[in-house]
């Protein structure tokens, strides 16, 4: 895409910011079909970031929409605290909690919703930002991704964050191969079962 440019959030990106993490929500394959709701998978893993911390948002423009974007934060547990006082009271009342354990993994995710402190990790505390990163087919391995992530370095890094964490499903085995490429190391994290987190400095470029 000749046209296409990484730039800073803005209001109007937010439909198509959505659209994109319902669209990768699957282990990175569209969940149009999987959530009920299709506004859940993004005010779990977009909206609280564009909200909260849109200095550290970033999209993808490839000349006719947004088609991929990059989203952190440089302070996981400060924004964990965002969460539970500015981002829960906007969106839990859509998605309420369900009356018992969850039956399906959307119930699940409408419990971690509700549980941000969840993100807090005592085995990731010396990785202390965190990113998102979703882009549609048609921008994927054309080294984009790459660009993305250099960004939310740059970002966090003059925010102060020496180091990024990230996690993903153990089924997205082309994502866990795309950060190893970029340098990025296992974390050991234990009782996450089905889920890799993966971290590396902010410091120094990937190859």
């Amino acid at each position: 895409m000749a046209d296409a440019v990484i730039r800073p959030y803005q209001p109007p990106d937010r439909d198509e910011v959505y659209d994109v993490c319902l669209r990768t929500a699957d282990s990175g394959g569209d969940a149009t079909d999987v959530y009920r709701d299709p506004t859940l998978p993004g005010d779990l893993f977009a909206g609280p970031y564009v909200y909260l911390e849109p200095e550290f948002a970033f999209v993808l423009d490839d000349g006719e929409r947004v088609s991929g974007y990059v989203l952190g934060t440089p302070d996981t547990t400060a924004f964990v605290g965002k969460l539970r006082e500015r981002w829960l009271p906007l969106v839990g009342g859509r998605h309420p909690l369900p009356p018992g354990p969850p039956a399906d993994h959307e119930e699940s995710m409408v419990e971690f919703l509700h549980h941000p402190e969840r993100m807090i990790i005592p085995a990731l505390a010396d990785y202390p930002a965190h990113l998102h990163i979703d882009m549609l087919p048609h921008m994927q391995r054309s080294g984009w991704g790459r660009k993305l992530i250099h960004r939310l370095f740059d970002a966090v890094r003059a925010a102060g964050a020496p180091r990024l964490h990230l996690g993903t499903t153990r089924a997205n085995t082309a994502a866990i191969r795309f950060y190893e490429r970029l340098d990025f190391h296992r974390i050991d994290v234990p009782n996450q079962d089905g889920l890799v987190y993966l971290g590396r400095s902010t410091q120094t470029k990937a190859v």
